[in-house]
């Protein structure tokens, strides 16, 4: 029966899976962005900086995502043409389309994420390094630039392979809003079939194929990066 399904339904299995990837990058791009701000108000000594950094932080990781999801798409859309009256102003409704959304709230969660570990990875960074850089007279902006972040950089990148998995994972979260990733098109896969147990298989060892690739590179990456350093 697996391989009836795969015959007639596998085409659309693995468009749903690209789908899935094209999301989970796309948010992790947007999340770099927002990590990376977030990440740099955290260390700058500044309270206000440093408590609005907290303030994100704490409030997107305290939100399940699905909560997060249902309010992007609905909730701000609402608020939209309900108080700023969009479509007296635009002569439209302003909605998000399935995908926009998506790419919303998973940057978002994962930013927090993401925030957290762009700190981390400036603070592993020896703090001379920035004292070397502004006595030779550049300003903190270049010498984070120049000096600190491709340090840190380097520390990074086995938690942001790490963060796309979780990401990826994620992404099955927004089949309550109806984008077409994996798990909802699975559902609909089900829904034609009446096999439930084949069909999450099939689910299941699709995740695990991508998400094992993905921990195998995040694992060299680290070893490499090991050695680098001896």
């Amino acid at each position: 029966m697996v391989f009836k399904i795969l015959a007639e339904y596998g085409t659309m299995l693995l468009v749903a899976m690209g789908q899935t990837l094209l999301l989970a990058l796309w948010s992790l791009f947007f999340a770099c962005l927002i990590g990376l701000f977030v990440g740099i108000l955290s260390v700058l000594k500044n309270r206000i900086c440093n408590a609005i950094a907290t303030i994100f932080v704490d409030i997107i990781r305290g939100v399940p995502m699905i909560v997060l999801a249902f309010f992007v798409f609905f909730g701000v859309p609402m608020l939209m043409n309900d108080t700023l009256h969009w479509s007296e102003l635009f002569g439209s409704k302003f909605m998000f389309t399935a995908l926009q959304a998506g790419i919303i709230c998973l940057s978002l969660n994962c930013g927090a994420y993401m925030a957290e570990i762009i700190r981390a990875g400036i603070e592993s960074v020896d703090k001379g390094q920035m004292e070397a850089a502004r006595s030779l007279g550049l300003p903190y902006w270049k010498a984070m630039s120049k000096v600190v972040l491709p340090q840190a950089i380097r520390t990074m990148i086995p938690s942001i392979i790490n963060q796309f998995i979780i990401t990826l994972k994620d992404t099955s979260i927004l089949s309550v809003i109806g984008f077409p990733e994996l798990v909802n098109t699975a559902k609909n896969v089900n829904a034609n079939v009446m096999r439930a147990l084949e069909v999450w298989f099939i689910v299941g060892v699709m995740y695990l194929i991508i998400i094992t690739l993905l921990s195998r590179l995040a694992k060299r990456l680290e070893r490499g990066l090991n050695r680098g350093r001896e």
